[in-house]
Order: structure tokens, then C-alpha cells, then sequence
């Protein structure tokens, strides 16, 4: 069911990010507009933002430290990240309750999945990670990947095949796509991103409309919306 981008409205508490195709760029977008302080974080893996103040967690230090920590940080500056360390140079969950992050900023924003940096995504059992306390999901999709080759632009392409009863070889057509989405059902609302390649743009708003649940589109790199 397609919406503009401006009917989706960010609650404040913890907003859940996941899918595929641009959710790193959702988070420093949103972050860029949303009134009062920000935290950006994760429950699985991210990269630091550039140009970001980061917070950093150790295991074992008590969450009344990292929260005076965090409270001083947000004092100084509007936006900032928060996880732990992680191999590569990403950050992992931070190690704090999520429960308290919203007591210390107006939004909470987590990267709860991983799609490897494909366009498209299935799901398998245990993703995304979305926080219990999280009052919104929003599901990204990578319009790059619409009518291209299942088995080069999906994330667990046999998960999608399993879902759409197709094969790893024939292209991604927005049927396809929404029928993964609708049974899965994992969000609240759909973001269909890289919408503004050309070639794209039918597919995008057919997709859009097959979605059952509210789907909006347009390019987060260009800041621009259908």
C-alpha cells in the first residue's frame, strides 16, 4: 500500500531498522531531521559514523555507568552512536539494557539486521533483532535489486526462493519481492530506497502497491521522495 514519505512519523523511543539497501544511510538521514537528541545504535553489527561522537561499552561495566556516560555525552552534543567493539573496526550491541536508552534521548535509533550489503533480504530464523521495547519497525528494500538476478542481489536467496517459489536464477519482480515481505511480516512500514534510478521507477511503485502494509519510496542519497 504506497504512502508518501511524509506520513511516516518516527515515534520517539526506540524505532527498529531492517531489511536491506541503505539502512546505515536511514539512520544518519533521520538522525539529521528529527527534533531533540538522537542515539544511533544496533543489535547485531554496524560501522562508527563518521563526523558522530561514539560512545563505547565494555562488558562487565555496570549500566548506571555507561548511562552517566551517556547523559554527559547527549549534554554536548545532539546526535551520537553507541555500541560495543567489534572485530573490523564495527561496533556490536552495546552492553546496556535497551530499555534505558530512551530515558536519556528523545529518539533511539537500531540497525537490527544485516543483509551483507545486497539490495534484497530473506530472513532466517533468528533475525532480524529487533529490541522488545522498539514502538516501530521499518523495513528497508534496495530497488537496485528489482528485476536483477535473485542469486547475485539477495541476502539467504534460498530463503527467498523457498517464500516466492522461484529460482535462484530468475529475476526479482516486484511480485516476488512483496510476496517475501507480506509473509515474513516483519515491519510496520516499508521504505523502498534507490528509487530514483530510472529505470526503476514503474517497478518501485508496483512494488509499493503489492505491499500490504504501508510502503513509502525514494532515494535516501539524495534526500529526495515519491
Amino acid at each position: 500500500m504506497y504512502i508518501p514519505f511524509s506520513e511516516i512519523s518516527i515515534p520517539r523511543g526506540i524505532t527498529a531498522v531492517i531489511g536491506s539497501g541503505g539502512k546505515t544511510t536511514f539512520l544518519r538521514q533521520m538522525a539529521a531531521v528529527l527534533p531533540g537528541k538522537v542515539i544511533l545504535t544496533t543489535t547485531t553489527h554496524i560501522c562508527p559514523f563518521a563526523g558522530l561522537p561514539l560512545i563505547l561499552t565494555e562488558e562487565g561495566e555496570p549500566a548506571d555507568s555507561v548511562c552517566r556516560r551517556l547523559s554527559s555525552a547527549l549534554e554536548k552534543h545532539r546526535v551520537l552512536t553507541l555500541g560495543a567493539p567489534a572485530g573490523g573496526g564495527k561496533l556490536s550491541s552495546p552492553a546496556i539494557p535497551f530499555n534505558c536508552l530512551p530515558e536519556l534521548a528523545d529518539y533511539v535509533l537500531a540497525e537490527a539486521d544485516g543483509s551483507r550489503s545486497l539490495p534484497l533480504k530473506a530472513h532466517r530464523s533468528f533475525e532480524p533483532v529487533i529490541p522488545a521495547e522498539s514502538s516501530l519497525t521499518i523495513c528497508l528494500v534496495g530497488a537496485s535489486g528489482i528485476n536483477e538476478r535473485i542469486e547475485d542481489v539477495c541476502h539467504c536467496s534460498s530463503i527467498f526462493c523457498r517464500i516466492s517459489g522461484t529460482d535462484p536464477g530468475q529475476s526479482a519482480a516486484p511480485g516476488h519481492i512483496a510476496c517475501v515481505l507480506n509473509t515474513e511480516n516483519l515491519a510496520d512500514i516499508y521504505f523502498i530506497n534507490q528509487a530514483d534510478l530510472p529505470e526503476k521507477s514503474g517497478p518501485v511503485l508496483e512494488l509499493c502497491s503489492k505491499i500490504k502494509k504501508p510502503a513509502a519510496a525514494g532515494s535516501l542519497q539524495q534526500f529526495r521522495f515519491l
